[in-house]
C-alpha cells in the first residue's frame, strides 16, 4: 500500500541540508580542498542521520559497486601489511573519498539537480580560470634584468638545515616576496632591502624556471644611486609572467588535472546541447575556451595530451564532420601556441629527452619497478601507502635522495608498488567498468531531449580517458583535489545512468503493454 503521508519536517530539512552540501562541494572543489572536504564530511554525517528516521532512504545499486569496494578493501589490507602501518592506515581517509560518488548518486533524484550541480562545478572552475588569466595579464613580482656583480641581489644565499651555498639572483629571475610581503616594483623592493635595526637578513622568494626558493639577502647593501633601479644594481625590470599557473591550488599539475576533468565535462555538455546559440551553449563554450587557456598556462604536457585525447574522443563520438573540421582548424594554432609557451616558460621542447622532469621519471620508474619485483610480498600487498616516504633511504630510492623525495610519477606503478598488483588489477577493472557504464548511458540517450544526460556521460567518459592518459606519467590518483572532482562527476554519472535505466524500463513496459 502506498504511503501518502507527507514526509516529516526533520526529513525535509536533512535532505535539503545534504543537497546544500553537494552544492558546496561543487562550488569549492576547484578552489579549496579544506572547504570541499568539510562539505563532504558534513554531508556524510547528515546522510547517516537521515537513516535514523522512517521511511529510510532507498539505496540504489550501480555497476561500479563491487570494484570500488574491492579496491578500498585491498587498500586497507596493504595498510595492515605496510612497512609503516600507522602512516598507511592513516591514508585510508583519502581512500574513502570514493564515498563522494555515493553521496551524490544516492541523494540526487532528478536530472535538473544534476544539471545545476554540473553548472556550479563548471562555473567555479571558470572563476579560477578567469582569475588565472587575469593574474598573468597583470603579472606578478619584479623580474630583474642585467644584475650587476656588485648588486645586493648577487649576494643571495640559499640555506637549509644542511646546505649553505651562494645562489645569486640572476638575469631573468622574478622576485615575488620579501619577508612574506609581495613586491610589485623596484621601489618596493629597494625599501624592503634597505637597512633595518631589527633584521640584517631579508628572506627573498624568487621564481626561476619551476624553482621557487627562499634566498637570504643582506639588508642595507643598496648601491649609492639616485633611483631604485640603480640602488638594486639592475639595468631593467618587468612584471613576471613566466611562472606556471596553479589556480587556487599549491601545484600546477594538480590544477592542470582538475582543469582537464572539468573542461571535458563542459565540452561534453556543449556538444550535446541541441541549440548551439542558446544561453546554455554559450556558457559552456565560454567556459571551455577560458578553461583551455588556463590549462595552457599550467604548461603541463601530460594534461594537455590527456585533454586533447579526451576532446578527440568526444568529437569522434558525437560531433558532425563539419564540427570536427572546425575543431581541427582551431586545434592547429592551439598546438603551436602550446609549443611556444612550453619553450618560453620551461625552456624545453614538447618531447625533450634532456628535460629534467623526463630523466627524473626514468629514474624513479626503474627504481620503483625494481622495488616491486624485489619481493613476493611487494607484488601481493605492496609496501603500503606513503611508506616510501619513511623507507626510501633503505630502498635507495630517488637516486639515493639526490632527486626530490615524492612518488613514482605514474598511477600504474604507484598503485602496484604501494598496494600490490591485485589492487592495480582491480583499479583497472574499476575504470573499465565505469567506462563501459558511461558508454551504455551514451547509447541510451541519443535524443535531443536527453541532452543533459548525454552531455554528462560524454564529458565524464572523455575526462576519464584524459585522466588515465595523463596518469601514465603523473600520479594524479594521489591528488585528493583531483580525485574529489573525479568522484563528484562519477556521482553525477551514476544518477544519469540510473535515470536512463529507469526510463528504458518504463519504455519497455509501455511497449509490452501496447503489444499486449
Amino acid at each position: 500500500m502506498k504511503n501518502d503521508n507527507p514526509p516529516r519536517p526533520i526529513i525535509i530539512w536533512l535532505e535539503r541540508a545534504i543537497l546544500a552540501c553537494l552544492f558546496l562541494i561543487a562550488a569549492f572543489a576547484p578552489i579549496s580542498i579544506a572547504a570541499t572536504q568539510t562539505a563532504w564530511l558534513l554531508g556524510l554525517t547528515l546522510w547517516a542521520l537521515r537513516f535514523l528516521f522512517f521511511p529510510r532512504p532507498q539505496l540504489y545499486r550501480s555497476p561500479i559497486d563491487y570494484a570500488l569496494l574491492a579496491f578500498f578493501i585491498l587498500s586497507g589490507i596493504s595498510g595492515v601489511f605496510s612497512y609503516n602501518p600507522v602512516m598507511s592506515i592513516g591514508k585510508m581517509r583519502a581512500a574513502s573519498l570514493f564515498t563522494i560518488a555515493y553521496l551524490v548518486s544516492q541523494n540526487v533524484r532528478s536530472i535538473r539537480i544534476v544539471r545545476l550541480l554540473a553548472i556550479t562545478l563548471i562555473a567555479s572552475c571558470l572563476l579560477t580560470a578567469v582569475v588565472t588569466v587575469g593574474r598573468f595579464a597583470i603579472g606578478k613580482g619584479v623580474k630583474v634584468y642585467g644584475v650587476k656583480p656588485d648588486s645586493p641581489l648577487s649576494q643571495a644565499v640559499f640555506r637549509t638545515r644542511t646546505i649553505k651555498q651562494p645562489t645569486p639572483i640572476i638575469d631573468g629571475d622574478t622576485i615575488w616576496e620579501v619577508d612574506g610581503q609581495s613586491v610589485n616594483d623596484p621601489e618596493q623592493l629597494a625599501v624592503a632591502l634597505s637597512a633595518s635595526p631589527t633584521a640584517q637578513i631579508a628572506n627573498v622568494k624568487i621564481y626561476r624556471v619551476e624553482w621557487t626558493p627562499s634566498l637570504e639577502v643582506p639588508r642595507g647593501h643598496l648601491l649609492q644611486e639616485s633611483n631604485a633601479i640603480g640602488q638594486l644594481g639592475i639595468s631593467g625590470w618587468s612584471r613576471g609572467r613566466d611562472w606556471r599557473a596553479t589556480g587556487f591550488y599549491g601545484h600546477w599539475v594538480t590544477y592542470a588535472e582538475a582543469l582537464q576533468l572539468i573542461a571535458s565535462l563542459a565540452l561534453g555538455l556543449f556538444l550535446s546541447v541541441p541549440i548551439k546559440r542558446s544561453s546554455a551553449a554559450l556558457f559552456f563554450l565560454f567556459s571551455e575556451a577560458t578553461i583551455i587557456v588556463a590549462l595552457g598556462l599550467t604548461v603541463t604536457r601530460a594534461s594537455w595530451i590527456g585533454f586533447a585525447t579526451s576532446a578527440i574522443l568526444m568529437l569522434a563520438i558525437s560531433a558532425s564532420r563539419r564540427t570536427r573540421i572546425v575543431a581541427g582548424a582551431i586545434a592547429i594554432p592551439l598546438v603551436l601556441a602550446g609549443v611556444f609557451v612550453l619553450q618560453q616558460k620551461r625552456s624545453i621542447g614538447f618531447f625533450d629527452s634532456k628535460d629534467q622532469s623526463t630523466t627524473w621519471r626514468e629514474t624513479v620508474w626503474r627504481e620503483g619497478f625494481n622495488l616491486l619485483v624485489s619481493s613476493p610480498r611487494h607484488l601481493l600487498v605492496g609496501v603500503g601507502v606513503d611508506s616510501i616516504k619513511g623507507h626510501w633511504r633503505e630502498w635507495g630510492l630517488f637516486d639515493h635522495g639526490r632527486l626530490p623525495v615524492g612518488h613514482m610519477h605514474s598511477n600504474l606503478l604507484q598503485i602496484a608498488v604501494e598496494r600490490g598488483v591485485p589492487a592495480l588489477v582491480v583499479w583497472l577493472i574499476l575504470l573499465g567498468v565505469y567506462a563501459r557504464m558511461l558508454w551504455k548511458t551514451l547509447r541510451a540517450n541519443g535524443s535531443e531531449q536527453n541532452w543533459v544526460e548525454r552531455g554528462i556521460a560524454l564529458g565524464a567518459l572523455g575526462g576519464l580517458v584524459g585522466f588515465f592518459i595523463s596518469g601514465i606519467v603523473h600520479y594524479n590518483w594521489g591528488d585528493s583535489e583531483v580525485v574529489m572532482i573525479l568522484y563528484f562527476i562519477m556521482g553525477l554519472s551514476l544518477v544519469v545512468h540510473r535515470h536512463s535505466d529507469r526510463q528504458m524500463q518504463e519504455e519497455g513496459w509501455l511497449t509490452r503493454g501496447i503489444r499486449g
